[in-house]
């Protein structure tokens, strides 16, 4: 735990000494919400909740895709000999866990201050942002992964990525609805479930590849 905390603590100040990268990101997601807002001022709903998820699909991406093709050859030939490969998937996937949760509640208080606030129950669609969030970020953070060594091809990682992040998409709009209506739909922890499971298992299979992959 000690070698997985001491990673991120890496990520932490690299992302810190590279702060327009950060800020970039914080620019995008501003823009986004803001071209929202003057294209659909305060939509319906329904509306209201795509629009959200769409855009967290897309900031997703732009956030979380450098995380293993920023690293270059070299460098990665050196955390070769001196990090076990499993603990530094899990510094990747945590770090990219705790700034997605950060660009979300983001995004979330800006879609509330521009686009209207619809949450009838903000505690539970809250809930699912975070959820949503963990499970995109340790989606593309393993593409990512793949990508970097299949020659830093990026394609890669929008081909494989984009399916998987549909369907997601799909179950978080779902139970997203729950949050924007009194009525509590059914199925609903049915679908948390299968959201729980699909990240324990993109995890897991993280965990079973990804030393394959570093050998290489």
């Amino acid at each position: 735990m000690n070698t997985v905390l001491t990673l991120i603590k890496k990520d932490i100040l690299l992302e810190w000494r590279q702060k327009h990268t950060f800020f970039s990101v914080l620019l995008y997601v501003s823009c986004t919400v803001f071209v929202i807002y003057m294209m659909a001022a305060q939509p319906e709903t329904k509306i209201w909740n795509a629009l959200f998820w769409i855009a967290q699909l897309f900031i997703t991406v732009n956030t979380v895709a450098k995380s293993f093709l920023q690293e270059n050859a070299a460098r990665n030939r050196y955390y070769f000999t001196i990090v076990p490969p499993v603990q530094y998937l899990l510094a990747k996937m945590i770090y990219s866990v705790v700034l997605m949760l950060i660009i979300s509640l983001l995004t979330l208080g800006l879609f509330s201050l521009l686009l209207g606030y619809p949450l009838l129950r903000p505690g539970m669609f809250i809930s699912v942002v975070c959820l949503g969030a963990s499970c995109m970020a340790v989606l593309f953070t393993f593409l990512s992964a793949i990508a970097a060594q299949a020659r830093q091809n990026a394609a890669l990682m929008a081909i494989m990525g984009f399916p998987i992040a549909i369907v997601m998409l799909m179950m978080l709009s779902k139970l997203s609805n729950a949050a924007l209506s009194n009525v509590l739909q059914e199925g609903w922890m049915m679908l948390l479930a299968v959201m729980l499971g699909m990240n324990f298992l993109i995890l897991g299979i993280g965990v079973i590849l990804f030393p394959f992959l570093w050998k290489e």
